[in-house]
């Protein structure tokens, strides 16, 4: 071989020995992704490592206490505590965090110490300019140990490398105590040989949840090391094997591995997960069957490119970043809770086998709105294994979940909105599971009081008699009440499907349940007790009635402003029921521009008037302007909260992002049409921001979406064409779009007052 080709081999070694950043071409989809949007904020999101819907959600954790630390992370903070296996995406509550790892260099140290004051503990300060966060790699600087921290991971492995200084005092450290929100109820570990350890935590309560779950762990280290031992409460057992921490009045419990390094040596950990136990993560450790560190990276970083690829944009860079990143964030929950074999834990603490994944994280009060009407188009056999996780849960719980995390139910928020993701797949033709159980399901959270608080409706048996949830015995009344006359609606759809009549006509007059809280006096939805008189609730910020009030209790997460818009099952019977179009339309433009102050938690966020969109229950509220005809408002607002409420950087994303939610909405928007109301198989049309986009759907079809003369004056649509022809109306079926095709917007910078106004333009009306 010529000196040359050496000279040429020896560079290739030595620039591959460091990661780039996508190294195959600046055609990538990944390349637009930025793991940091909503780290800072409000957003609750983690710049860690994931595959799409994968187990294992390794990142670090810079804290665990406080609400802007529910993900572990928070962009403000300038140390790491370490690196831990499970994360929640954007939620409001806090858990997860389990199997925490963190190498360490010179004195042994077991707790993480606090962020005032790092040095007292394991934690190391960083520095952001030396953090790199992308879809499959994580990479940090721990400036305190002068360790490079480098992350990837498999769908249930973690995959750790570590890049040490000269030392002796090489540690790595499992702390199997701290987790994200509180601490583990019980744990255990055992180190098997001279390179392996094994262990299981449990707790998390999350949202009050009364019951922990339990998550295994098997780890294997690349290289032997060279002392071992664990610690429990502060007594540090060197060469120990086995320690257990049965209650929390033992706290602290892990284990310690040391070794000797030279300078830049590499020690790589593969850590697997599993809910079934140990045996079953030693065998989903498989999935990472060699050290091969960049290959595993490339591996994750090619499942997000496939993923990402559904869906293909022209327009602004920047607008690319915020698409991209929206729809990675769309893909992390729900989360894979099957083992390799197809193993699983039920809710009823059995072990079960599938021959589908089985998934958890199922925020559906969130994502029913839009995360999983976007599976539908372009993730149906996920959304498909979703539901039958659905109908699993029913199966060993005897109820559908409304929050389901792990195997257990965490009685967080209202509704029974699996009815809607339910209904939403049978609507649109997507029915490749257990019809009948699912209708069972359904009709069971309907007319069935739980004695369990964790199941089915609260007060559905008081809402069956007076056609309301009331106020005096149950909290959140009229959410309750408006969710349950939605949720109503969607199960009145599915009856219709399978032919049960009866059933219909009970659960479509149980729709409009909402009008039996609207009071036309103040014009809102408000509660009522039980003899059907109004209340004047008071709260910490008022004695009487006060829209803009969100700490009254009769309203989940929200005020009476927000709350009257939720009808959309039946928005022209809400029009009417607000005096008409004329006085529907004046009621909407004061939502939008009334600048009052929301009083209320925190989560309220992301505010145009009494817009919040910050928090789920707004979601759908632009849209109504195409059912009361001026649709071109419609296209203002949408266009208003696309450019303004969403951005790059840490603070990107203006509210809690929600296991998907947030981020789903704003790639349908984005898009131009979006699923007003789930359940039902029609889109509404608003403004695109894209010049281009081709949605890549099932069977190899495509449906193409272009927008002529867009700027960012123009956004107003002048007409619109499906597949060559003009169309009238401003929406669209579901079928028109997975059949494939093109939709062609014609963009200017004023209003076409004309468009989608007549009554033959509107879209349909499902209560009829």
């Amino acid at each position: 071989m010529g000196f040359p080709c050496k000279i040429f081999i020896f560079f290739l070694v030595f620039v591959f020995s460091f990661p780039l950043p996508y190294a195959r071409g600046e055609d990538l989809f990944v390349r637009y992704v930025d793991p940091f949007i909503g780290t800072g904020g409000h957003g609750h999101t983690f710049p860690g490592v994931t595959v799409p819907f994968g187990m294992v959600q390794l990142s670090p954790d810079t804290g665990v206490e406080g609400w802007d630390w529910c993900s572990g992370y928070h962009y403000s903070d300038s140390s790491i505590m370490g690196f831990s296996h499970t994360h929640l995406s954007g939620t409001g509550a806090a858990d997860y965090g389990e199997v925490r790892v963190m190498p360490v260099v010179g004195d042994l140290k077991i707790i993480p110490g606090p962020k005032d004051n790092p040095n007292i503990g394991y934690r190391s300060r960083f520095s952001h300019k030396q953090e790199i966060a992308r879809p499959g790699y994580y990479s940090v600087f721990l400036d305190d140990y002068k360790v490079q921290a480098e992350l990837t991971a498999s769908r249930r492995v973690g995959f750790h490398r570590y890049t040490f200084p000269k030392t002796d005092k090489a540690y790595i450290i499992f702390d199997l105590y701290n987790r994200i929100g509180d601490m583990a109820e019980s744990a255990w570990v055992k180190i098997v040989g001279n390179d392996e350890v094994e262990g299981s935590i449990t707790g998390g309560h999350f949202c009050g949840a009364r019951d922990p779950q339990t998550i295994y762990f098997v780890a294997k280290f690349s290289k032997p090391f060279e002392e071992f031992g664990t610690w429990k409460v502060f007594r540090v057992d060197k060469g120990n094997r086995e320690e257990k921490m049965i209650n929390r009045s033992e706290p602290f419990i892990g284990a310690y591995f040391r070794y000797s390094t030279s300078e830049k040596e590499k020690i790589l950990i593969k850590v697997a997960l599993s809910y079934t136990g140990v045996d079953g993560a030693r065998r989903n450790l498989r999935e990472i069957p060699d050290w091969n560190f960049d290959r595993i990276r490339e591996n994750a970083e090619n499942l997000w490119e496939k993923e990402l690829g559904k869906i293909e944009v022209e327009g602004n860079e920047n607008d690319k970043i915020k698409f991209y990143t929206a729809l990675y964030h769309s893909f992390i929950h729900p989360s894979l809770f099957s083992d390799i074999d197809g193993k699983y834990i039920g809710t009823d603490d059995k072990i079960y086998s599938s021959t589908y994944d089985h998934y958890t994280v199922f925020s559906l009060w969130d994502t029913f709105r839009s995360l999983h009407p976007l599976f539908l188009l372009i993730q149906p056999q996920k959304n498909t294994d979703m539901i039958k996780s659905l109908l699993d849960i029913y199966s060993q719980s005897g109820w559908l979940p409304r929050w389901h995390k792990g195997n257990r139910e965490t009685n967080c928020m209202i509704g029974t909105h699996s009815d809607s993701v339910i209904a939403d797949a049978i609507i649109k033709g997507l029915r490749n599971f257990d019809l009948e159980k699912a209708y069972s399901a359904m009709y069971k959270n309907a007319m069935v009081e739980s004695r369990d608080f964790n199941q089915g409706r609260r007060g559905i048996t008081e809402y069956k008699k007076l056609g309301y949830v009331p106020g005096d015995k149950f909290d959140q009344s009229v959410s309750r009440t408006l969710e349950y006359a939605y949720n109503d609606f969607c199960i009145a759809q599915v009856a219709k499907v399978l032919g049960q009549g009866e059933d219909y006509k009970l659960f479509i007059k149980r729709a409009q349940n909402y009008k039996n809280l609207y009071d036309s006096n103040v014009g809102f939805m408000r509660p009522r007790d039980s003899n059907g008189n109004w209340i004047n609730f008071k709260t910490s910020f008022s004695s009487s009635f006060d829209p803009t009030d969100a700490t009254s209790p009769h309203y989940t997460e929200g005020n009476a402003w927000q709350w009257t818009f939720f009808a959309p099952q039946d928005p022209y019977g809400l029009i009417t029921l607000l005096g008409g179009e004329e006085k529907f339309i004046k009621k909407l433009d004061e939502f939008f521009n009334t600048k009052s102050p929301i009083k209320g938690p925190p989560d309220i966020t992301g505010l145009i008037g009494q817009y919040a969109h910050g928090n789920e229950p707004s979601h759908h509220i632009s849209y109504f302007y195409v059912y009361a005809r001026m649709p071109w408002k419609t296209q203002e607002m949408v266009r208003k909260i696309v450019d303004s409420l969403y951005g790059i950087g840490p603070e990107g994303l203006c509210g809690n992002e929600d296991c998907g939610q947030m981020s789903a909405w704003y790639v349908f928007s984005s898009l131009g049409f979006y699923p007003f109301c789930p359940g039902t198989p029609v889109y509404i049309l608003s403004s695109p921001i894209w010049k281009r986009a081709v949605i890549h759907l099932s069977g190899g079809k495509d449906f193409i979406i272009e927008a002529e003369n867009l700027s960012e004056k123009n956004i107003y649509i002048q007409k619109v064409y499906l597949n060559g022809k003009p169309l009238d109306r401003l929406w669209l079926w579901h079928n028109e779009i997975i059949n494939g095709g093109k939709l062609l917007f014609k963009m200017g910078d004023t209003p076409n007052k004309s468009l989608g106004t007549n009554t033959e333009s509107l879209p349909p009306d499902f209560m009829k």
